[in-house]
């Protein structure tokens, strides 16, 4: 594949999983746009610079209630 030209946005879901979609496209159900929009590897490094937790939002809450 040659130049990809196409806008993504970093989008997020109720888990606090981020991934890209298209900007264009419509979201799928359960993400939310996080707020950034560019090149598909201006979109990945941002998601490596802030997703640090890879653990699932309620695998998180369970572990610091104690119950895993």
């Amino acid at each position: 594949m040659h130049d990809d030209d196409t806008v993504y946005q970093v989008v997020v879901n109720g888990e606090e999983q981020y991934s890209i979609w298209p900007a264009e496209r419509e979201l799928p159900l359960g993400w939310s746009p996080a707020g950034k929009q560019g090149s598909k590897q201006e979109c990945l490094d941002y998601i490596e610079e802030i997703w640090t937790d890879m653990r699932p939002l309620s695998l998180r809450k369970k572990m610091e209630e104690g119950g895993a």
